[in-house]
């Protein structure tokens, strides 16, 4: 897992110190921007085996909305979920249709974006890694339940993560404890497993997770700070060990990694990477620029990239927040690191006012971040290069 130092590290300080026309405003006002940092520096041995090394800049307990970054784990707890089921004869390409059963709750009877119509959990996480969609992830939460999902994350050492509800609709915290009922059927047309309506009886953590000095309720402003405390939580260092497991799973103990086989690693490895227009089931249109949501480095540019570089990340941007987790893979230059960060894009205090600082403050400090860490690295003396074919994939569909 990623462990923080002992003692201060001042490495990712220093640096971005280097460069004061992009970060010495934001350094500042460090209260205010919240940003948070992690990167890791990939050297290899002669073998191929890597040796990762974390620097961390203000690292902290101040809570922060994780948005869609929560897909992540979510995603990868569902292919988890498959391999447990694996005797019920389920896997990401099985029909899954979604009933309903209790207030709050919408069906899923087919999928337009689906080749043939299907909704699966393949086309799920498709969704997710493409274009981090809403109901993609809703449909996950609910196959897998909400005690499920906090009490395998607890498991895997995340102590502190909690992912207690859906995402784009507004539901009770009773209508998020209860999670449909859901039915897989074989290509006859037979129900092979059902999973009923589930109540959670998840313990939500004692939290006083206030921010900002006031929101909106419907039209109405409220001036005392928004409430987080019934929110999603995960925090930066935990996403970023995500990340490691799922591209270094052999640096870490089984009981650190999710349970998943090597085609698993390989569907996420290309989806996390895939850029929309290179997807023919779902497909999008050119308003998903090669860059979409890939706040680190690109920040949302909009111009054709040449795939020479591939990032393999998730990203989640909501009430200000702006947070991205990447792997950085550059296979002209024969380089890779690994970055996330975290920024709090919100200067008038106000939440739900859709008045937020991403166009001015948040993209343009994740781009000047990744790019100055990628000519860092572009320079940086490594004794192996590293053998980044495992990482190519045939993108067409």
């Amino acid at each position: 897992m990623t462990k923080l130092p002992e003692k201060g590290d001042s490495f990712i300080t220093d640096f971005l110190h280097l460069h004061p026309q992009y970060f010495d405003s934001l350094l500042r006002n460090q209260d205010e921007y919240g940003i948070q940092i992690i990167y890791t520096q990939i050297d290899r041995k002669k073998n191929g085996k890597p040796l990762l090394t974390d620097h961390f800049f203000n690292i902290n307990d101040k809570y922060f909305y994780p948005a869609s970054t929560v897909k992540l784990p979510v995603a990868l707890l569902a292919l988890q979920e498959l391999n447990r089921l694996k005797r019920k004869k389920i896997d990401i390409n099985t029909s899954m249709i979604t009933e309903t059963a209790y207030s709050g709750q919408s069906a899923v009877y087919n999928d337009p974006t689906a080749a043939d119509g299907r909704p699966t959990i393949a086309q799920y996480i498709k969704k997710i890694f493409l274009v981090s969609d809403n109901d993609a992830f809703n449909r996950l939460y609910e196959f897998l339940g909400q005690e499920n999902i906090n009490k395998s994350l607890h498991k895997l050492g995340y102590k502190d993560a909690e992912i207690i509800h859906r995402l784009s609709i507004s539901l009770t915290e009773d209508e998020n404890r209860h999670t449909n009922p859901i039915s897989f059927f074989d290509i006859s047309g037979h129900v092979i497993y059902q999973k009923p309506l589930e109540t959670s009886q998840w313990i939500y953590a004692k939290r006083n997770d206030k921010r900002g000095k006031g929101y909106y309720s419907g039209n109405k402003l409220i001036m005392e700070p928004f409430d987080f405390s019934k929110k999603n939580r995960l925090s930066l260092v935990d996403l970023h060990s995500m990340l490691k497991t799922v591209f270094f799973p052999k640096e870490f103990k089984k009981s650190q990694r999710f349970k998943l086989k090597k085609k698993d690693y390989q569907f996420v490895y290309k989806y996390m990477s895939m850029f929309p227009r290179e997807s023919a089931y779902p497909s999008y249109d050119s308003s998903y620029s090669d860059a979409y949501s890939r706040f680190i480095l690109w920040g949302e540019r909009k111009e054709k990239q040449t795939g020479n570089i591939r990032i393999f990340h998730k990203s989640g941007e909501a009430y200000g927040f702006l947070t991205d987790v990447c792997y950085v893979v550059d296979f002209e230059n024969e380089n890779e690191f690994m970055l996330s960060a975290t920024i709090h894009c919100n200067s008038d205090g106000i939440y739900n006012d859709d008045h937020y600082d991403y166009e001015t403050v948040g993209f343009p400090f994740m781009k000047n971040l990744g790019q100055v860490f990628y000519d860092y690295e572009l320079k940086r003396e490594k004794k192996y290069k590293p053998d980044l074919s495992w990482l190519k994939f045939d993108y067409t569909e």
